[in-house]
């Protein structure tokens, strides 16, 4: 059974679907941009058995709060705040496309936090060729101006993302 449920962090209402025993391991997943908890509802089931799986809905997504400020380090700190707000010490955590840059992001910062750190279809933080999106025609299950931030973050990525991301040479 899945808990559609909300916590506030920082003032931002966050939407979360948990599953799974409430005992068992905690695992968190992160959609890419422009989905949202739904994303995962094929995997959540198998997932279920043995952990306790929260999905979100990030910022500027499905039902949490579209605040109109947006970056992928306000959703990192998203993130972070969740893991506070529900006690969630030590973490599995999963990200698929703009949730992966999240996860590695939370990862660089907080590695005490992450356990194990799963990255699905991520980019390589290397600065391409700005492409703005055309706006999808109709309502919008996420907020078009969060697209525009960070589509712009994704292009142009801060080059320290990359450093972080390399191990460091053999000495």
């Amino acid at each position: 059974m899945v808990d559609h449920r909300l916590v506030d962090v920082r003032g931002i209402r966050l939407a979360y679907q948990v599953s799974g025993p409430q005992d068992a391991p905690p695992l968190v997943l992160v959609h890419a941009l422009g989905e949202n908890a739904t994303d995962w509802e094929q995997v959540v089931p198998a997932l279920a058995h043995s952990r306790r799986v929260y999905a979100l809905d990030m910022r500027g997504h499905g039902r949490s709060d579209w605040p109109g400020n947006y970056s992928l380090e306000l959703m990192r700190a998203d993130v972070l705040q969740f893991l506070d707000a529900l006690g969630l010490g030590l973490v599995d955590l999963i990200g698929h496309s703009m949730g992966g840059i999240v996860a590695y992001l939370l990862a660089q910062d907080h590695p005490q936090r992450v356990s194990r750190l799963v990255l699905e279809d991520v980019s390589t933080p290397r600065p391409r060729e700005p492409n703005t999106p055309t706006r999808p025609d109709g309502d919008l299950t996420f907020d078009w101006e969060m697209v525009l931030a960070v589509r712009r973050q994704i292009d142009q990525p801060d080059p320290r993302w990359l450093e972080r991301l390399s191990p460091d040479p053999p000495a």
